[in-house]
């Protein structure tokens, strides 16, 4: 069996087994990490390479929950309001019935504007300006509000666009300011070229993924209508292993990092049980209901999404169901559950064969991290370090 590195605090002996054991199977990623917080504090930080401590990688829509962790801060501040109409805030996003979408049905992937006739290049794909300005007058896929699909590559670039206007600030800077800068946390939404000398470029899956039909909802959804993309897999290692797709950190699939970083953004939004969390339990509440228990017109799933964030509760029934995150196109995983005070991140650097969403080895992993932490061990005088490096031991 494969050596594991890093720490498991007493009593998550189990979560370092499991991931030996995931890292070692038929799919494994030989560059695997995990990193678990409980109510605030270290308590797994494991990775599989002998050189991956301080790596980084790409994490694709694992951005996305940074991304509506600052929607969702702006709107407990009463910066944004969710029943307002987006048009209200950006005029030019109006036409065949879009003027109406509120900020919540536009979170809840409700729009309809998911991709534009005739694909983006790559360099719009990358740039949050650039897509919304393309996404504005779009006629939607379907009639706004009736129906939600996964707006997988542009409902960063949405939302971002109604907190730039509502704020004169972008997602990106917002997260950089208010949560990961003053944390000191591995996660980017637009990495400086000081950081790129730890980045590890993404790896394709071991079996091709093939073409996706461009005149399908997911193809457009995934932006297989533009001419440049063939191999789906190909495509998404490309984009991903460009500097300017990480330089510019778009807020929908341009998320850069590692687990111990996503995690302590987790950490940050449920608390430490000493510093304040980023959301209030009323925020929390609202931003995890789900918003429609139909069927998701894009990826298939029923119950995909709350308010910008993945329902994490239907895929992993330990969850509490106020619990939410989002998975990454790897096969990454993260979210927070603030029954148990756990906040959860895997991250992957070769694409899972397993299909879309978090890996499946995810559900042995999340077993093992809750059942550690129902026991009570681990609790918050655990491991070698506090997560906020402030009040650190």
């Amino acid at each position: 069996m494969r050596d594991v590195h890093g720490f498991a605090a007493d009593g998550f002996d189990g979560v370092r087994a499991a991931f030996a054991a995931a890292v070692d199977g038929p799919d494994g990623d030989p560059d695997a990490q995990l990193a678990v917080f409980q109510q605030g504090r270290k308590v797994v930080d494991l990775w599989a390479s002998p050189d991956g401590e301080n790596a980084i990688t790409a994490l694709f829509s694992t951005a996305k929950g940074a991304a509506h962790l600052v929607v969702a801060m702006l709107v407990q501040d009463g910066t944004l309001k969710l029943d307002q109409p987006v048009s209200e805030v950006w005029p030019e996003f109006s036409g065949f019935g879009k003027e109406h979408l509120t900020l919540r049905e536009l979170l809840g992937h409700r729009s309809g504007v998911i991709g534009v006739d005739g694909g983006f290049t790559n360099e719009e794909l990358a740039d949050d300006r650039l897509l919304a300005a393309r996404l504005a007058g779009q006629r939607p896929f379907w009639e706004p509000w009736t129906a939600y699909g996964y707006h997988a590559f542009v409902i960063g670039a949405l939302t971002g666009e109604v907190v730039r206007r509502a704020t004169g600030r972008s997602i990106q800077e917002h997260f950089e300011e208010r949560i990961r800068a003053p944390r000191g946390l591995d996660f980017f939404l637009g990495l400086p070229e000081s950081e790129e000398s730890r980045f590890l470029p993404v790896l394709p899956p071991t079996r091709r993924k093939g073409r996706m039909r461009g005149d399908t909802l997911i193809g457009v959804a995934f932006n297989a209508n533009a001419p440049q993309v063939d191999d789906m897999g190909e495509f998404l290692v490309g984009f991903a292993n460009t500097r300017n797709t990480r330089a510019l950190g778009p807020a929908s699939s341009g998320g850069v990092g590692n687990a111990r970083g996503v995690a302590g953004v987790y950490a940050a939004a449920i608390g430490d049980g000493t510093t304040p969390p980023l959301l209030t339990g009323d925020t929390i509440a609202e931003f995890t209901t789900p918003q429609d228990a139909g069927i998701d017109l894009v990826t298939h799933e029923r119950n995909h999404f709350a308010l910008g964030f993945e329902v994490t509760s239907h895929a992993y029934p330990e969850l509490g169901t106020d619990s939410f995150g989002h998975a990454g196109a790897t096969g990454t995983q993260s979210f927070a559950d603030p029954a148990s005070g756990i906040a959860y991140s895997y991250v992957r650097r070769r694409f899972s064969t397993g299909g879309g969403g978090g890996a499946p080895e995810n559900t042995g992993l999340i077993a093992a991290v809750m059942e550690a932490a129902s026991q009570g061990r681990g609790g918050p005088s655990a491991g070698p370090a506090a997560f906020f490096p402030e009040v650190s031991p």
